[in-house]
């Protein structure tokens, strides 16, 4: 069986470095949005009384919930011996912690008084998922760093797959956690369900297998080394599964609230007289980020395009951003119900209007950044440690590495 040699991503070219130098210059316009928010408070975002979790959150939520399916790629190779994804463990682990990072940063920025999370990581309340949710996310930190030294390093080799598996199992209660945060929320007609938390597990094996073949596909462009296509095609196939189970579960997500009467309401606003938020679900998340990547992924007229399993990729991902979106906003646009079955007298303030909500240009820039925040920790990453194999030919045949 031949050796797999892993090699830091050596690349001179101006491909790589103008694209980092755009990837920092996004981050300081993104740090100068996050200061001027927070200067000038949230006056002068779109949120409201009604809409307090804006476009920066849904930009967090995203690239969090996309951490945690990023890990998918080394969790089938080290947990689950599958050897065609054994050589991508690494990168895997890079891009995990490198999503997660970006989308703290955007968490923590958006908060208005970053200095508060002091007191979250030190003060406890079990009863809170969000407490819940600050030892997910630094366990992950610790869990997947160890994961990878354990990849990278011989002498702790063997504890690879044990560590693996509670990598994998970790991310799973880190994705269920962020899933609950909705799931029980039940002042919310739109969030209180309790698929949230295992519709949120399959985004994020959507959404991290997306991210993971573009990271993939461009790190190899720019260090001019070689993807084989049988490999590319088990990425393909892998994430065409991922897309058709995220579509199942917003099938069922809302046949179910369809079955329950008291959430007629919020379905039809949703599936039917929602404006922006029906547009996005319909176009957004089913068309653009499901029947259009199956389409590309499955077709045998894409069979072997690169450039279609890359476009689909990225379809993935903007559907995945529209879902999130429709979820976090839209769920809360639409008017709360103070009183379940009964009947009160309305007052001036809101009350049963749908909120209006139109993200700001800061709040748009803190977003991106982000994401930029992600992809320049795993370039630099790459280039700093030896996470990308040499080469990913495809093996020959009897050869399983």
């Amino acid at each position: 069986m031949k050796k797999m040699q892993y090699r830091e991503l050596y690349c001179s070219s101006p491909r790589y470095w103008g694209g980092l130098a755009f990837l920092l210059f996004i981050i300081l316009v993104g740090m100068g949005a996050a200061f001027f928010m927070e200067h000038n408070g949230h006056f002068v975002t779109g949120m409201s009384n009604q809409i307090v979790w804006g476009l920066p959150h849904v930009f967090a939520i995203f690239l969090i919930v996309a951490a945690s399916g990023a890990l998918n790629v080394a969790s089938i190779g080290s947990v689950f011996g599958g050897p065609m994804y054994k050589p991508l463990g690494r990168f895997s682990g890079l891009l995990s912690i490198g999503l997660l990072a970006g989308g703290l940063v955007v968490l923590l920025l958006d908060l208005g008084r970053p200095d508060r999370l002091i007191v979250a990581m030190t003060t406890y309340n079990f009863k809170s998922i969000f407490a819940w949710n600050i030892i997910l996310y630094t366990g992950f930190f610790t869990i997947v760093g160890l994961y990878l030294w354990a990849m990278m390093d011989r002498k702790f080799a063997q504890y690879k797959r044990p560590i693996g598996f509670a990598a994998f199992f970790w991310r799973l209660a880190l994705t269920t956690g962020t899933g609950s945060i909705f799931g029980f929320l039940v002042a919310r007609e739109a969030y209180d369900a309790a698929i949230m938390a295992p519709m949120f597990i399959i985004m994020s094996f959507s959404y991290g297998l997306a991210f993971f073949i573009i990271t993939l596909m461009a790190a190899y462009w720019w260090a001019d080394r070689t993807i084989g296509e049988l490999r590319l095609a088990k990425l393909k196939n892998l994430l065409g599964v991922f897309v058709g189970a995220v579509l199942y579960f917003a099938l069922v997500y809302h046949l179910t609230n369809l079955y329950v009467t008291q959430h007629h309401g919020v379905e039809r606003f949703i599936l039917l007289d929602g404006g922006i938020y029906t547009s996005l679900f319909w176009i957004g998340q089913v068309v653009i980020g499901g029947i259009i990547p199956l389409f590309l992924l499955y077709s045998p007229a894409f069979g072997h395009s690169r450039l279609a399993l890359a476009v689909a990729s990225l379809m993935v991902l903007v559907g995945g951003f529209f879902q999130v979106y429709v979820i976090v906003i839209g769920g809360q646009a639409f008017p709360m119900n103070l009183f379940p079955g009964k009947e009160v007298l309305e007052s001036s303030f809101f009350d049963g209007v749908v909120a209006a909500y139109t993200p700001s240009l800061a709040e748009a820039l803190l977003g991106i950044a982000g994401v930029a925040v992600a992809m320049t920790l795993v370039a630099i990453g790459a280039r700093m440690l030896r996470v990308l194999p040499e080469s990913l030919e495809d093996p020959a045949e009897g050869d399983c590495a």
